[in-house]
């Protein structure tokens, strides 16, 4: 069973955050209700991607009300329109998973940092896709959250040439 990051973002959504182990057993679950199969290398690929993309971003349990986890949540990223698989609309019924409410000043302030960082790394290796597609979610992460990301868009666009 194949779910985009928007899919996936939708899916989290549902609950406010997840851990990457509530997040397999979800897509589990859709795959079950649809008689599909579920590859769980597949499905930790596609996060892997939707995080690397910004559609899913890694939250701290301390920013999270209700958490009811331990180590790293997941919650709907800057760049992400979270869109809800078939039979997603029945997950909070089937899981057992507390809604969560997530601190957005919080997951703002870790998407910031980890942008900046990320930045940094592309820009020191020189790796043009990466640093276009920083460039780009630079504007999804400013829409998104009230955090100012203005001078990294500046270094990144500056060495794409894309004033």
């Amino acid at each position: 069973m194949d779910l985009s990051g928007d899919d996936l973002a939708g899916v989290v959504d549902l609950f406010g955050a997840l851990t990457r182990a509530e997040l397999r057993e979800a897509v589990g679950e859709l795959a079950f209700k649809r008689g599909d199969e579920v590859d769980p290398e597949a499905v930790d690929a596609a996060v892997e991607e939707a995080v690397a993309a910004y559609r899913l971003v890694s939250v701290d349990p301390a920013a999270i009300e209700n958490g009811g986890a331990t180590g790293d949540l997941l919650a709907v990223g800057p760049a992400a329109f979270p869109s809800l698989p078939e039979g997603g609309a029945d997950l909070p019924h089937i899981m057992d998973v507390p809604d969560r409410s997530v601190d957005r000043e919080a997951l703002a302030s870790a998407v910031a940092g980890r942008f900046r960082d990320e930045a940094a790394d592309a820009l020191a290796a020189g790796d043009e896709g990466r640093i276009a597609a920083l460039a780009d979610v630079s504007y999804d992460i400013e829409a998104w959250a009230s955090v100012d990301v203005a001078e990294t868009r500046a270094e990144l666009t500056g060495r794409a040439g894309d004033e």
